[in-house]
């Protein structure tokens, strides 16, 4: 995955604060509402990667929001100072609280961030706390942008062509065919904005890449997309090999599917990784064998580092929202403020309204030369009768 720009937005810089602060009307937005109390190792795991974040992006102001008596302390030694205020929230939402338990924990860091977005004064959050909290927040208080049915969560991961993404992965457990070639919409913008390819390819996931494969609804999606603005685009159906072999720039399916592929492509990874552990211990030679291999070993460590994969993204809401890994380190938190980063510098959100309005146009157009040519065809019927008349 390219790194990200670092391009700063056009906002003043500010030191840290240690009080409760509130973006004026006339200020600027915060690039980002961060989620300090998420995550494993929060709070300073994610302080500690947003030192990094301001290394990367000197430029940014970021509304840094959890329990002020234990950030502050540790802000107070961190570069990231330069770029965070701080916002009390008094709760944590625990990994063991449900969705609809969150909704009414008002004052927790994660729903002071997510409303932070919802009144504009901040342009997307990053948490590595609870998922399931995070969707539900983020779908009931951001809300979808107009003309998009359902938000989806999508992720990047590695292929044997370059990095792919994969959506949706689980916001969604049934989709209609509508929603899944919404997915592909929002899919192909972000691929265009996060990894800078051009014109992203798009394949539906199928049983079979044969045009008659796959039930009635994935059909139908196939037939919308081939209609659509993105029909150029669209390579038609792939299947679960295709994934890894980076067949497609972008992988579309309904979340239950995609949920369990990306787990099952996740066990694939620590069993390879085992395996190989087993041979180069298994002898003497085999050990000489490690040494001689180290340095390309080395090199697909680095290539399959979750790290540079951390960081998913619920798409199609207002508001860019991401999900970092609630076990990532410092550099992997770093990561996924880079995804969100990204993604409000390049107005990714823009480019889905611009996608929506094109896809609706399109989608318009052929409904009025549907009709058109079905009352073409009655006309010569209607003379007819009226002739024998």
């Amino acid at each position: 995955m390219p790194p990200s720009s670092g391009a700063p937005l056009e906002a003043p810089e500010t030191g840290s604060g240690t009080a409760s602060v509130k973006a004026s009307s006339a200020e600027a937005p915060f690039a980002l509402a961060i989620d300090a109390m998420g995550g494993d190792g929060a709070p300073g795991i994610v302080i500690d990667g947003l030192q990094r974040v301001a290394e990367r992006h000197p430029g940014i102001r970021l509304l840094l929001v959890g329990d002020e008596a234990v950030i502050a302390p540790l802000l107070a030694r961190s570069r990231a100072s330069a770029i965070c205020t701080v916002r009390h929230a008094g709760s944590v939402i625990s990994n063991e609280i449900k969705g609809t338990a969150a909704l009414r924990l008002r004052d927790s860091s994660m729903r002071v961030a997510i409303d932070a977005v919802a009144r504009n004064e901040a342009l997307g959050v990053v948490s590595a706390g609870n998922s399931g909290a995070l969707l539900a927040l983020a779908k009931i208080v951001v809300k979808t942008i107009p003309g998009i049915d359902r938000p989806a969560l999508a992720a990047i991961s590695p292929s044997a062509g370059g990095d792919v993404v994969m959506l949706d992965l689980g916001a969604n457990v049934a989709c209609d065919s509508r929603n899944l070639a919404e997915f592909a919409l929002m899919g192909e913008a972000f691929a265009s904005v996060v990894l800078g390819l051009p014109a992203p390819t798009i394949g539906l996931l199928n049983v079979g890449s044969e045009q008659m494969k796959g039930d009635d609804r994935i059909r139908q999606a196939a037939d919308m997309l081939r209609a659509s603005p993105l029909s150029s685009q669209f390579h038609g159906f792939v299947e679960g090999h295709d994934i890894t072999a980076g067949t497609t720039d972008v992988v579309v399916t309904d979340g239950f599917t995609g949920n369990v592929a990306l787990k099952t492509g996740e066990g694939a990874m620590k069993l390879a990784g085992s395996l190989l552990k087993q041979v180069f211990k298994a002898s003497l030679l085999s050990r000489i064998a490690y040494l001689l291999a180290r340095p390309g070993l080395d090199r697909m460590r680095e290539w399959l580092d979750p790290r540079r994969y951390n960081g998913a993204v619920l798409l199609g809401l207002n508001g860019v929202v991401v999900k970092s890994h609630g076990g990532a380190d410092a550099e992997g938190f770093a990561h996924a403020v880079d995804v969100a980063m990204d993604m409000v510098t390049h107005r990714f959100n823009e480019r889905i309204r611009e996608s929506v309005s094109r896809f609706e146009a399109a989608r318009t157009g052929s409904v009025a030369a549907e009709r058109a040519a079905n009352a073409s065809s009655d006309e010569p019927v209607a003379s007819r009768l009226a002739t024998t008349g």
